[in-house]
């Protein structure tokens, strides 16, 4: 246990982030010299918030089952090098689930229940900066090779972990990536204010040390088909996400200017690094309208902002989230409330209860407004509320509605795996697809998801393989939430 009386004594703090119009001028992270810099005078204390619950129910809120109380205790110790450890021991990628993930650790802290909760995020990136500071994350190579070989299709968190966890097996591991260079949407779909890609770049070095291969540009189902990869290892392991994405098909989608937000992102993340991108779509001087409500939306929005857009406008065909728990979403649910991310302090409305009729062009087909009505959600369903239509401006139209599933021709066509009725791979508890040696983890098996689930997904999804491969294992199995309750 950490501070005894903390959670009573100490009040809740986080991280301040750098001022906003400071931080729009730039793709640095919202945070003075980083996250784990900021908030290295705070964080010891806020580890000791942590009280002695008896029962940790952060525990169940996580997909991965992180040893929160034991880290927070070692923290306000001040003990790093345990901390790391026991960080370690359940998640090979803290730098980024405490950057990215929502925290559904927090809601489900026995302090929330009438106080605010600990700062479990704040304290998890504390541990892993902190421990890269002090040089405590060094490659761990396995002792021996088993002459086993796998395959790994998808860099992106699950795929990594997946990699990372049957590489220190002492499997032959490759990873393939149809981009130029390893992460995924860490790297494309993750705009740098919200996470530098150094954090990427260090564990893929590691990684490499510890003996996986990167093949990046290699377009798996194309240059290299699915009966190809089958000859080549023992074992395939698919991570390649869910990367359908959900569409608008209303009057005048086909106008220019209305694109993708996965058309817009890695575009944006491509030069805020110094690449050049011909024909890069920009919100320089527009009026841009982001169609979602979401993460991504809030990260099209802080990159419009940072590109100079003259208005910004969010749209979201829900209601606005009230700003406590429901009462049908009780403690120690993750609730759906109204959040405010670094995005939105920053610039831009947020509109709710509204759907897009069509889209308005003008003589040259360029986007230049939506027609919008608002709607209420009764039973279940939208209903347009008569007489409340109204047009807005726009030159740039972003979709940030969300994925419906993985791409399925080429690979997935090829290896014959079956597809459930929600469009993903079907899979067992040990994660093999319907074709014996085809495993699947993260968003092609489970549906668009959160970070923390997809690495989850990739350490058990190891194990599987690992078992399939050696007959058994001695890799940590994520319990994930939905199998908790038939543990006795």
């Amino acid at each position: 246990m950490a501070d005894p009386k903390g959670f009573m004594t100490t009040p809740r703090e986080v991280a301040q982030r750098r001022p906003v119009e400071e931080r729009i001028q730039d793709w640095n992270e919202v945070y003075p010299g980083g996250i784990g810099r900021a908030l290295l005078p705070i964080i010891t204390k806020q580890a000791g918030r942590c009280m002695d619950c008896g029962i940790p129910f952060c525990h169940s809120g996580c997909p991965l089952g992180n040893l929160i109380p034991e880290w927070n205790d070692l923290v306000w110790r001040d003990d790093w090098d345990d901390a790391i450890d026991r960080l370690h021991a359940t998640n090979n990628f803290p730098e980024f689930t405490g950057r990215l993930c929502p925290a559904p650790c927090e809601t489900s802290c026995v302090v929330a229940i009438n106080r605010e909760a600990v700062t479990i995020k704040n304290v998890e990136v504390s541990i892993i900066e902190e421990a890269w500071d002090r040089h405590n994350v060094r490659p761990e190579p396995p002792e021996w090779l088993t002459g086993k070989t796998v395959a790994v299709v998808g860099s992106g968190p699950a795929g990594l972990a997946v990699a990372q966890q049957l590489t220190r097996a002492g499997h032959t591991v490759a990873v393939y990536e149809r981009d130029d260079k390893p992460g995924g949407l860490l790297r494309y779909g993750i705009p740098e204010f919200k996470m530098e890609k150094i954090h990427v770049d260090r564990r893929i070095d590691q990684m490499e040390r510890e003996g996986t291969v990167f093949r990046n540009s290699v377009q798996v189902g194309d240059t290299l088909t699915g009966s190809q990869l089958r000859d080549r290892y023992d074992a395939v392991v698919l991570a390649i996400g869910a990367t359908l994405r959900r569409d608008l098909p209303v009057p005048g989608r086909e106008f220019g200017g209305v694109h993708q937000a996965m058309d817009f992102l890695p575009q944006s993340n491509r030069v805020s690094l110094g690449e050049v991108v011909e024909n890069q779509i920009v919100a320089t001087d527009k009026d841009v309208v982001i169609i979602g409500g979401g993460d991504t939306g809030a990260d099209c929005l802080g990159t419009a902002v940072r590109q100079g857009a003259r208005t910004i406008t969010q749209l979201e065909i829900m209601p606005q989230p009230s700003d406590d728990r429901p009462d049908n979403q009780p403690w120690p649910t993750h609730p759906m409330i109204y959040r405010v991310s670094s995005a939105h302090e920053e610039a831009g409305d947020r509109a709710y209860s509204l759907s897009t009729k069509e889209f308005i062009g003008d003589d040259a087909g360029h986007v230049r407004g939506l027609h919008l009505i608002e709607v209420e959600f009764v039973n279940g369903k939208f209903t347009e509320i008569a007489g409340s239509d109204r047009e807005i401006p726009a030159q740039l139209v972003l979709f940030a509605m969300g994925f419906t599933g993985p791409q399925t021709e080429g690979l997935v066509d090829q290896l014959g795996v079956n597809i459930d009725e929600r469009g993903n791979i079907t899979r067992d508890k040990n994660y093999m697809s319907s074709v014996d040696g085809v495993f699947v983890a993260g968003d092609a098996g489970r549906g668009q998801s959160l970070i923390v689930w997809a690495i989850a997904e990739g350490r058990a999804a190891a194990a599987g393989v690992d078992a399939w491969l050696t007959g058994s294992t001695n890799l940590p199995r994520p319990i994930l939430p939905s199998e908790r309750s038939l543990v006795v």
